[in-house]
């Protein structure tokens, strides 16, 4: 292992800033979903109306983020960022003020809740290849999976917190006021908009991004990816519930989420010599898939399992966002990550709606076989892309990008 690229991250000028900015920025948002679906279940009745209200704010969120993040990429990150993150506060606001009375319009006011998402990740990742190269381009997308992790982790359990020593509406305002000031501090981090080079060729139109010889297999793997994850989360409350024990599920996905953070540590620290494919790395995330699917009859085991797994999430994650980031050229590099938010929000929720019943119809060891049917799929769709190689450039629709 070499940690000097992180600690050349650490002094390279902008990069602390922008991560711990974006950190902050995304954790509220991610903590949102727990009040928002206590404070939908109490003003309606039922948990049957809190998933419609948080099924609206997907939906809206998942429209709109590609909106956004072209327009980061015409008419500037910083605007747009900021812009959309202070109407996300308000409406958030909005929710949390909404009477009891009329519960009938919380779906409505989280669509436009999840419209005015502000497209922080999509910028996040963006700006990376503008801000570093080579070997510390690739510990900065480590660490950007790894501190995802994180917030996939820490942001609904701080939304637990606030509901339980507080109340949904008081969880709300605190996440939105919160969010607000960390998206404003983000935006005005963000680099000066690299200028769109006219001798390139006009930018790519969101048909010719989106379908491409490289770019649709990596957003096909990264949408099954993503459906693998929702599949897994499910078999581990199923495991939870046929032991008999809801803390199980808790404590699984912690284990799943050390071994992320494991993987992604070690992967930003390796040399990084050599070419580099990220089918191999897809490939081995299905085979230990595949093994928890002989472990889900023992906790223990299945943890084993798990946090092996894990360890191959970030860096799996990690090797997608830098092909894609650099197999697109740097005018849409905003556009194609939202569109990969996108589809994995549309994965996620197909994942998780298609693992309810297979484990209804088949048992618990199948969300796992689904996982590992999904990461083969994604392998077999990323055999064709480009491998990675140290201090190569490509050329990607007329544009030189660093690979």
């Amino acid at each position: 292992m070499d940690l000097s690229a992180y600690r050349d991250l650490w002094k390279t000028h902008g990069v602390v800033a922008l991560l711990a900015s974006a950190l902050i920025a995304r954790m509220p948002v991610l903590a949102t979903m727990v009040p928002l679906a206590f404070l939908a279940k109490d003003a309606a009745g039922n948990f049957g109306w809190a998933g419609v209200v948080a099924g609206a704010y997907s939906v809206g969120t998942a429209v709109a983020s590609v909106v956004w993040s072209r327009m980061a990429d015409r008419r500037g990150a910083r605007k747009v960022v900021i812009g959309t993150g202070m109407a996300w506060g308000l409406w958030m606001a909005v929710l949390a003020l909404l009477p009891y009375s009329w519960y009938r319009l919380l779906p409505v006011a989280a669509v436009l809740a999840g419209v005015f998402v502000a497209p922080v990740t999509s910028a996040l990742r963006a700006n990376w290849p503008r801000l570093v190269h080579g070997s510390r381009l690739r510990a900065v997308y480590s660490l950007d999976a790894t501190a995802q992790e994180l917030l996939f982790v820490f942001g609904p359990m701080l939304g637990a917190v606030m509901v339980s020593f507080a109340s949904p509406r008081a969880g709300l305002l605190v996440c939105a006021v919160t969010a607000a000031g960390a998206i404003w501090w983000f935006g005005l981090n963000q680099r000066t908009d690299v200028p769109h080079d006219e001798s390139a060729g006009p930018r790519p139109t969101a048909w010719q991004l989106v379908f491409h010889a490289h770019r649709t297999p990596i957003l096909l793997a990264w949408a099954c990816l993503v459906m693998g994850f929702a599949s897994m989360s499910l078999g581990m409350v199923a495991v939870a519930d046929e032991h008999g024990n809801r803390l199980i599920a808790g404590i699984l996905e912690t284990v799943a989420a050390v071994g992320s953070v494991t993987g992604g540590v070690i992967n930003g620290a390796l040399p990084g010599g050599r070419t580099s494919a990220v089918w191999r790395r897809m490939l081995v995330f299905a085979v230990l898939v595949a093994v928890c699917v002989l472990a889900t009859s023992s906790v223990v085991a299945l943890a084993v399992g798990m946090f092996a797994t894990g360890c191959m999430i970030a860096p799996t994650v990690a090797a997608l966002y830098e092909r894609i980031g650099a197999l697109t050229p740097t005018a849409a590099h905003t556009e194609i990550f939202g569109w990969a938010q996108s589809g994995g929000m549309v994965g996620s929720a197909i994942g998780s709606a298609v693992a309810g019943a297979v484990v209804e119809a088949f048992g618990v060891r199948y969300a796992w076989v689904l996982t590992a049917v999904l990461a083969g799929l994604a392998t077999l769709s990323l055999l064709r892309v480009p491998p990675h190689r140290p201090a190569d450039t490509s050329v990607v629709d007329g544009t030189a990008v660093a690979a």
